[in-house]
């Protein structure tokens, strides 16, 4: 059984009681990064092997934990936060071993996306989630024209690196007027929510060096 279990997207106590029963429970915790996840076992007593799993090493080890699957094995997979499959490789996991016929079970629990969209402000009763946008300005600017009249919410996430630029390219595209709540360092000491127009919300972000990752809501 391949079980999908949320772990916290910052805040270590936002995990379930049932999500660490099955990190200890299972032969293998297949991640991102193993140096990241190894400081959520240590904090509550996990002592499970641990394997990398993550966007360049999916192909090879993704056939190895079909096949210790298929050996009898149970294997939890888990992200650096929030909850796998969610614009992480783990949707490539979930497909190879359903494929293979092996059950697998959900343990729900936190994920960025719901968390930002919840406190928004927006309404979120029809939302579309586009996940990163492209890197480049110009890719970045014809996506961005192509979700500007969506009659809803959408919710991207965006790196510290790129956020300003990404901000910038939102007002070139969608206008200085444009609502949007740009939340970072969800569940942390740090968390911030920025809401207003484009043109404000940008001049906030701005005016300090951004850290911490980005979801952004318009």
């Amino acid at each position: 059984m391949l079980y999908i279990v949320s772990t916290p997207i910052g805040n270590l106590g936002d995990i379930t009681f049932r999500a660490v029963d099955v990190l200890k429970s299972v032969d293998l915790i297949a991640c991102e990064d193993t140096r990241h996840t190894r400081i959520l076992c240590q904090h509550y007593g996990i002592k499970t092997p641990l394997t990398s799993y993550y966007e360049y090493n999916k192909a090879v080890k993704g056939d190895y934990l079909v096949k210790i699957l298929t050996e009898g094995k149970t294997v939890a997979l888990v992200s650096d936060a929030g909850t796998p499959g969610i614009s992480d490789p783990g949707f490539s996991l979930v497909r190879d071993v359903l494929a293979a016929g092996i059950r697998v079970v959900s343990i729900p629990g936190a994920t960025a996306l719901i968390s930002a969209l919840s406190v928004s402000g927006f309404p979120t009763d029809r939302f579309f989630f586009e996940g990163f946008l492209p890197v480049k300005s110009g890719a970045r600017r014809r996506k961005l024209e192509n979700l500007k009249d969506y009659s809803g919410t959408v919710v991207v996430y965006e790196s510290p690196h790129r956020i300003k630029k990404t901000l910038e390219d939102m007002r070139a595209v969608l206008g200085g007027q444009r609502p949007v709540a740009v939340a970072r360092e969800l569940t942390k000491k740090f968390e911030e929510v920025v809401r207003g127009d484009l043109e404000a919300v940008l001049s906030k972000i701005s005016a300090k060096n951004p850290r911490g990752e980005f979801v952004v809501i318009f």
